[in-house]
């Protein structure tokens, strides 16, 4: 029985693919999760989602082959404009971040339908990560080591820059410059996980590790390797629970996630 379960994880080709995208993936959620929730910035992993169908739209329209890519594209020139706009101060962040979101869906929707083939790429709202392929998996496994680089050099700067920016000041750091490389990392890691759990969940893949780490983490270092440990934790369970009852992989990995929220509430040191 045991080996019959192992084989229906490792015994098609499809399912290694998505075994190996979700180990690629499930630590870019736990990194980036704790800037996220660090700097309040929820909605804005959601708007870069929401958008991505923009992404999408506009790489079709060029010719580009590789959905990914154009993803890619937008979605860090979509971060650095919302960041931008943030940054002028004209409105309050939510504010920004909700038009952009809501103008990014509007667009892609519009110009996918146009076409009559929405339905083709109707799996990026709620993920298809069996479908995900090779090549693909090498972009993940690229971003990954790019952004664990990015965040091993910058991270105190990161930090500094998102929570106090006087103190960047004080210290000379570049805030604006640091603000947007941590637009850019979340962009990435947004754009390349979006084919395998979906934009409708992928915000709360990206807020729980930090928040149930948060729980029980008595200092910054066990809350960095405990909200890699839950996303990691959740991601591997929720494939293997999502391909023996036949469900959607992301919104499985969010349930589980919200469980070990829950979990280490009841826990919690607080």
């Amino acid at each position: 029985m045991l080996e019959n379960f192992f084989f229906g994880l490792t015994g098609f080709i499809f399912m290694k693919n998505a075994l190996s995208a979700m180990i690629l993936i499930t630590p870019l959620f736990g990194i980036v999760s704790t800037m996220i929730v660090n700097n309040k910035l929820s909605f804005f992993s959601d708007a870069l989602g929401h958008s991505a169908l923009a992404g999408i739209a506009i790489g079709v329209l060029l010719g580009i082959g590789n959905n990914m890519v154009s993803i890619i594209i937008f979605s860090v020139f979509f971060a650095l404009l919302i960041s931008h706009v943030i940054n002028s101060e004209i409105s309050s962040s939510d504010t920004i971040i909700s038009i952009f979101s809501s103008v990014g869906m509007s667009i892609g929707i519009i110009l996918l339908s146009a076409k009559g083939n929405f339905s083709k790429y109707s799996s990026y709202l709620i993920g298809d990560i069996l479908s995900i392929t090779r090549s693909e998996i090498k972009i993940l496994f690229l971003v990954l080591i790019l952004v664990i680089f990015l965040w091993l050099i910058f991270f105190n700067k990161l930090v500094i820059s998102s929570l106090n920016s006087e103190l960047a000041v004080s210290k000379q750091i570049n805030a604006k410059f640091y603000k947007n490389v941590f637009s850019i990392l979340i962009a990435l890691v947004v754009a390349v996980s979006l084919k395998s759990v979906g934009m409708l969940v992928i915000n709360s893949l990206l807020i729980f590790p930090a928040a149930s780490a948060k729980n029980i983490a008595e200092n910054t270092f066990s809350y960095h390797i405990f909200s890699i440990s839950f996303s990691i934790l959740s991601g591997i369970i929720g494939i293997i629970v999502s391909f023996y009852l036949g469900i959607s992989t992301g919104a499985t990995i969010a349930l589980i996630s919200s469980c070990i929220f829950f979990i280490t509430f009841i826990f919690s040191r607080k």
